[in-house]
């Protein structure tokens, strides 16, 4: 078996020397910095993490996590499949300096390991014998990574323990006061437009095959929370999945829907990601949809991450108020 690259983690600053006329005293205009605090942690899958201090040397193994990291000001040094993040998250841009540290699914060991990171954060969907692996190399945090009975709510808590570990605590006291604002504004704008209560229904799609592939978001899903934050109501009937609260179904699912708002995203860069506006548009069971007749078909801005963080659902709200209020 190949041998792990094994690293510790990075040991807190040693107390600096200051000296002054000779002496160990600190000059008048001078303050002695202290060193950074322990941190300990428990994380979602109930593990204990120990910190020397704020993490600095971040690396992030799924998009959520890295959008949080950099909304909160740390710029991680590693990324899962830096291009799809680039593709699908333009709400809270990487910069290029952060190494692809492979896939979200199926990180490298080695790579992470030649990083030399001091906390690796991941969620509770990464397998775990690769959260064992990584264990290996420095602290990994997992946030749990979706929950519908508390969409909202688990993303902001996310944002908060990874806020602890990297010292930002501050910051994402910010975001959440700006997420709210956002949301009180979306939902003021909505309401002056009549539309407070109005039937929404939020899905994407994918071509596989020749086959459509469709997903609803529920209200257990981040949008559909975020919806229903807005002062808008569910469209949807079907049930979603108790973790991400994403349902399926096919084009003719899409009958039972009746009058709605019919909202989705896709993507310029994934040729298969807008089977609505393409494999779709000439389906007569989908030209025959109430909501289709009547326009009420919205395709909103490429670049929000629909499973992100704060930045990429207040660009849902922009979009979204915009689209519906034009």
């Amino acid at each position: 078996m190949r041998r792990l690259l094994r690293t510790a983690p990075l040991a807190a600053a040693a107390a600096l020397l200051l000296a002054a006329c000779g002496t160990t005293e600190p000059a008048a205009d001078e303050k002695p910095k202290a060193s950074a605090e322990p941190i300990t942690l428990t994380d979602a899958s109930g593990a204990k993490v120990e910190l020397d201090g704020p993490a600095k040397k971040v690396v992030g193994t799924e998009w959520n996590v890295v959008e949080h990291l950099i909304s909160l000001g740390v710029e991680p040094v590693g990324v899962a499949d830096v291009k799809g993040y680039k593709t699908w998250d333009s709400a809270v841009p990487l910069t290029d300096d952060a190494k692809d540290i492979g896939t979200r699914g199926e990180p490298s060991v080695d790579t992470i390991a030649a990083l030399d990171p001091d906390l690796i954060v991941a969620t509770t969907d990464l397998q775990p014998n690769a959260v064992k692996q990584l264990r290996k190399i420095a602290p990994v945090l997992q946030v749990k990574s979706a929950d519908a009975s508390d969409p909202v709510g688990r993303m902001l808590q996310n944002v908060d323990l990874i806020a602890k570990a990297t010292g930002t605590t501050e910051q994402a006291a910010t975001l959440e006061k700006n997420f709210d604002a956002k949301l009180a504004e979306g939902a003021k704008a909505l309401d002056a437009a009549g539309l407070k209560g109005a039937r929404i229904a939020f899905a994407d799609g994918y071509v596989a095959s020749n086959q459509v592939s469709l997903r609803p978001y529920t209200s257990g899903s981040l949008i559909g929370g975020v919806n229903e934050r807005l002062g808008l109501k569910n469209a949807w009937k079907v049930e979603g999945d108790p973790a991400y609260g994403l349902g399926s179904t096919d084009v003719e699912g899409l009958s039972g829907l009746g009058e709605a708002q019919f909202v989705y995203i896709g993507n310029k860069q994934d040729a298969a990601s807008d089977p609505f506006g393409k494999e779709l548009a000439k389906n007569s069971v989908w030209t025959s949809l109430p909501f289709v007749k009547s326009g009420d078909v919205h395709r909103l801005d490429d670049g929000i991450w629909m499973f992100g963080g704060t930045g990429s659902m207040e660009r849902y709200v922009d979009s979204l108020v915009a689209a519906l209020t034009k």
